[in-house]
Order: C-alpha cells, then structure tokens, then sequence
C-alpha cells in the first residue's frame, strides 16, 4: 500500500511538472504576484478539514507529522506560523523562491488557490512540533548564543519563534542540516526570497560565527505546549502512510 501511494503520488508530480514549469504568471513580476497572493490568503478564513486534504501529498516528504527528516533533507514544517507558510508557498509558485523539488507541489492543479494554500497553512501550524529534532554538536554554544542575541533575536525572537506580523519564520526545533543549508543559501543569494537585511548581514559572519549561531539555534527548544506527547503519530492519516518519504 506505501509503494502504491508514493508511486501515485510521484507519477503525479511527474505528470504535472512540464506543464508546472511551463507556466506563467504573465507579465508580473514574481515578487508581486506572490505578494498578490500573500494578502489574498491572509483574508480568507482557513478550513482546517480541507487542509488536512490538502495535506496529504505533503506527507510524502514531510510526513503525516510534518517533521522532515532528521537529515535535514526536508525541514519540520509542523508548527510553522500560517503568515510564513502561506508567503513560502506563494513565493515558490511565483518563483520568487527557487525550490525546484517543491514547486510541482505548489502548482494550482495540486495546490489550487489562495484558500488550500490558507487551509494547509493552518492546518500546518497547528501540528504539534517534533520533541527530538537534529541538533549541533554543541561544542561552542555560549559564543553562539552571543551571536545569536546580538544579530538574530531581533527578528527572529529571543527563542527563536518568529514574528507573524513579519512573516519572519519560527526557527527553534529546525534540523541542523537545514539550518546550515539554508543559512548558506541565503549567503550566496541563491534563496532569493530572503530578506535582504539578513544577507547583508551574515554576510560578515566568520566560520566560527556561523557554525556556532546554527548549532545554538538548532537546540532552540518550542513550548511545551507546541511540542508531540512521545510516540505521537498524527491520527489523521492511516498507518500505510509510515515510512513513505522517510
């Protein structure tokens, strides 16, 4: 039963990939026509039943709990603030954020429009986080912290749980190999999405400074209250869903 439904839902993507690609958003900038839809989505009022649907091919990669893998080959997910999922979904449909395996999952023939992207993003924001994500060897976090406070906490929050009204992103419980992924996407302007003050930012940071501030971050716990009871399974999908993605 796994095989077939990863099979479906790859088969699928394939399927839809050319024409994704091949689409266009006419004439407008990427960067508007995902802020067109940014604001579209924030209005509507999220159906949590439909974006338990929606979420379903999202399984395939970031599994029924939305965790990732402890890889970091996809991120946690779960837990995210609704603003920063709706805007990474949007930017990635208008390719303002450069996510190729993502982007045939962003499509309006699996997606559809700003309502499922507002469903799923709440949907998401609602599943509690994963208690033991991948963390830093933890060799120099007193000096990671320091970074932390003095370039990150600003924005990010002195925990490290975002800023909606910013639509900055909830970091705490995220995979260490995402995070330094990530991190070195941003320097390099291959996220193009970023926020330019972060660039120019970590720009100046040294070696040190970057492993450190990632493996203090990674270990940057949610509230008890958003974190999985242990041996939390998400009971709104089935048990042929294990392991597909894993």
């Amino acid at each position: 039963m796994m095989l077939r439904f990863d099979f479906i839902c790859c088969a699928l993507v394939l399927t839809l990939t050319n024409s994704v690609l091949a689409g266009s958003h006419g004439q407008m900038e990427p960067a508007e026509s995902a802020r067109q839809e940014v604001e579209a989505a924030l209005k509507l009022t999220p159906d949590l039943d439909n974006g338990r649907r929606v979420f379903m091919v999202c399984t395939v990669c970031h599994l029924p709990e939305g965790w990732g893998r402890s890889d970091g080959r996809y991120p946690q997910i779960a837990g995210q603030l609704a603003g920063v999922t709706i805007k990474q979904l949007a930017d990635i449909r208008a390719r303002n954020r450069d996510n190729p395996t993502m982007r045939p999952f962003t499509s309006p023939q699996l997606l559809g429009g700003a309502q499922e992207i507002a469903d799923v993003a709440a949907y998401i924001a609602q599943l509690p986080m994963n208690p033991d994500n991948s963390v830093g060897p933890g060799l120099d976090l007193e000096y990671g912290e320091k970074i932390y406070q003095e370039n990150c906490q600003d924005c990010h929050g002195r925990n490290g749980e975002g800023n909606a009204a910013e639509h900055i992103p909830r970091i705490q419980g995220q995979h260490i190999n995402y995070l330094k992924r990530q991190f070195h996407w941003i320097r390099i302007g291959k996220r193009r999405n970023a926020d330019q003050k972060m660039v120019k930012q970590i720009h100046r940071f040294t070696p040190r400074d970057e492993v450190a501030v990632l493996d203090y971050v990674s270990r940057l716990k949610p509230p008890l209250e958003h974190l999985a009871a242990p041996g939390w399974r998400n009971p709104d999908f089935p048990s042929y869903f294990r392991g597909v993605g894993r």
